[in-house]
């Protein structure tokens, strides 16, 4: 992890990335954890743990930063540059595995995001 500290509060902030595979909102972190830390903790330790490759973020669809877990990447690079997707009903956000090929090009941040409806809403409106 770098330089960070593995301090109690990076430790309850990570535990919630462990708890949720989908994505998570910076909002929701802020008032999920408002009872062990403060909002600029919070968002200290996104930039940190976004710096050291531990997690990567993006735009939702309201312009709210969300975060989700970073898979091979380091504080040199990041390699998850993908799209996401968002459930307009329950909201929930997930990042798709979906290799795309830009010839002689080299992406280094991805602000696609995808909207529609998850397998589990679908199925209940359906």
């Amino acid at each position: 992890m770098g330089i960070l500290r593995k301090t109690k509060s990076v430790r309850i902030l990570l535990d919630e990335f462990d708890k949720n595979s989908s994505a998570i909102s910076a909002i929701t972190l802020v008032k999920d954890l408002s009872a062990e830390m403060n909002k600029t903790t919070i968002y200290r330790i996104l930039d940190k743990l976004e710096d050291d490759g531990v997690l990567h973020s993006f735009l939702g669809k309201n312009g709210h930063k969300w975060y989700a877990k970073c898979i091979g990447c380091s504080s040199v690079a990041h390699h998850d540059i993908h799209p996401h997707f968002q459930c307009i009903i329950c909201g929930k956000v997930d990042c798709l595995t979906i290799n795309i090929t830009i010839p002689n090009r080299i992406v280094e941040i991805s602000q696609v995001l995808l909207q529609g409806k998850c397998e589990s809403c679908y199925k209940l409106k359906n």
